[in-house]
């Protein structure tokens, strides 16, 4: 990976950062990513988390799909938590 900056990071569109981090996140398989971005982020209820989380069989995908349909892509508020985490993982990917 080339070294990338947090300025040049911050300049994308939220959804760049998003695209870029879930990329990486599929590419190493972590599942740890999603769960973290998604109890830290959204305004989901406990039953939502309990019935994902506790599923033995959830994917990458189960989580790219869970993030679409509970954000819809819109952060409302948690649009600057998001970047922060996108931009996180991404600059610690690039390490």
């Amino acid at each position: 990976m080339t070294d990338v900056t947090l300025e040049q990071l911050d300049a994308l569109s939220t959804e760049e950062l998003r695209d870029r981090a879930f990329a990486l996140a599929r590419q190493k398989r972590d599942i740890k990513f999603f769960w973290d971005l998604f109890t830290h982020v959204t305004h989901s209820d406990e039953e939502t988390q309990d019935g994902w989380i506790g599923s033995l069989d959830a994917t990458i995908d189960d989580a790219v799909a869970l993030w679409r349909e509970v954000t819809k892509h819109e952060y409302g508020e948690n649009e600057p938590l998001v970047r922060a985490a996108f931009i996180d993982y991404i600059m610690k990917a690039d390490k």
